[in-house]
């Protein structure tokens, strides 16, 4: 019995880890839940799965969830503990009891317990990009130390674990990210100015978090994933190429030295990687209907424009320049994201914001997480006035902004 800790639990990948779990009771069980505030979700996946340790973000968190467990039927002996903020966190991720950690808190919310997790030799099933997009010499040498395994979740990155089994890594001539294209593949750079939080909220192909839905659409994500791919696989920025395929069936391609091309491809469901991540090195039946392949289909590659999605240039830099660079990137895009939502500036600020407060924030070398969550806040900080100074343009020009 391979018992769990989800960081992140009520977040879209948590709860389909939780399905993927859920279906094999046999194989796996739920040592410890860990979550924001969302009391409403977090509560019943308390009284299905059972977990030993409940964390929430803050204490009021807490405070709210017990007043629904004592609203429930669950007896009070049946409490699981109750913690909250990081030493929660890193308590869930870190006992004695768990073999395996499902990495998915959106943002370095998560980083400390992952780190931690990684040094007592967790196996990590990773779907938080931060991780190694803020911290990624720190929690590469540490995994490298404890001797742990970390199996990436993200479907493009799951993709090229597959891929790069195929041979070994010194064939390897380059590795291929694939990315949708997003809401805006097909509108030109002039009309980007005018895109609505609604608007960019529209994913054609995948579900996700409000963040992620908006880094895709500026392509800030799969920038975030060059660089986690580069951590993850030991690649330069140069040997991690990205092409548009709207269809979103191939999710990640590796070339070897002999020009033959690996690719894989499976249904757009991210139960499919989830589960992949908790049963490697072997293979379960499907989570999802297999793919029909009497059909007939159309797939189409092409070259993103870094032009119209300057963010995936941003990335390559970032992951070039070294050291924090890629930290601040990410801290940057966080509050031009935040600011985007709430109509304080417009979509094409958020590469704008993002370069300036790179330009601004020295590039330093972090010795400890400690240290990295330092310089995120100091990102932060730079861009939250970077975006004070977009958002009094973006009046000037008569939108309204929308203040939080």
């Amino acid at each position: 019995m391979k018992k769990l800790t989800i960081l992140g639990s009520t977040g879209s990948i948590g709860v389909s880890t939780l399905d993927v779990v859920g279906r094999h009771p046999e194989k796996y069980s739920i040592h410890a839940l860990v979550a924001g505030n969302n009391i409403e979700l977090l509560g019943p996946q308390i009284l299905r799965f059972q977990p030993k340790l409940v964390v929430t973000a803050t204490n009021t968190g807490r405070e709210s969830l017990i007043k629904w467990l004592k609203s429930s039927t669950l007896p009070a002996d049946g409490w699981p503990q109750l913690e909250c903020g990081a030493s929660g966190r890193v308590q869930a991720a870190t006992d004695r009891e768990v073999d395996f950690v499902m990495s998915a808190i959106v943002g370095v919310a998560g980083l400390e317990a992952t780190y931690e997790a990684i040094r007592c030799g967790k196996r990590i099933g990773l779907a938080n990009k931060e991780v190694l997009v803020a911290s990624g010499k720190l929690v590469i040498d540490a995994a490298r130390k404890s001797g742990t395994e970390l199996i990436p979740v993200d479907s493009e990155h799951n993709g090229a674990h597959q891929c790069l089994r195929a041979g070994r890594r010194g064939e390897v001539s380059r590795l291929i990210l694939t990315a949708s294209g997003g809401p805006f593949r097909q509108t030109s750079k002039d009309e980007l100015d005018a895109v609505t939080p609604a608007q960019a909220l529209n994913h054609p192909t995948w579900k996700m978090g409000q963040r992620i839905t908006i880094d895709s659409a500026t392509m800030m994500n799969k920038g975030f994933e060059v660089i986690e791919a580069c951590w993850l696989f030991d690649f330069s920025a140069d040997e991690v190429d990205v092409v548009i395929h709207p269809q979103s069936s191939v999710h990640a391609m590796v070339e070897y030295n002999d020009g033959s091309v690996i690719a894989q491809i499976s249904a757009t469901d991210m139960r499919m990687p989830i589960q992949y991540a908790l049963t490697y090195p072997d293979r379960d039946a499907a989570p999802v209907p297999r793919l029909d392949w009497t059909e007939a289909r159309t797939w189409n590659f092409s070259a993103p424009d870094l032009d119209k999605f300057p963010a995936l240039r941003l990335a390559y830099e970032a992951q070039r320049a070294g050291g924090s660079a890629t930290c601040t990137l990410n801290a940057a895009d966080e509050i031009a994201v935040e600011a985007f939502l709430r109509e304080e500036i417009s979509f094409s600020a958020i590469a704008a914001v993002v370069q300036e407060t790179l330009e601004r924030v020295p590039v330093r070398q972090p010795a400890s997480v400690q240290e990295v969550l330092e310089i995120d806040e100091i990102s932060r900080a730079a861009a939250r006035e970077i975006v004070t100074a977009h958002n009094n343009k973006y009046e000037e020009r008569g939108h309204l902004s929308v203040k939080a």
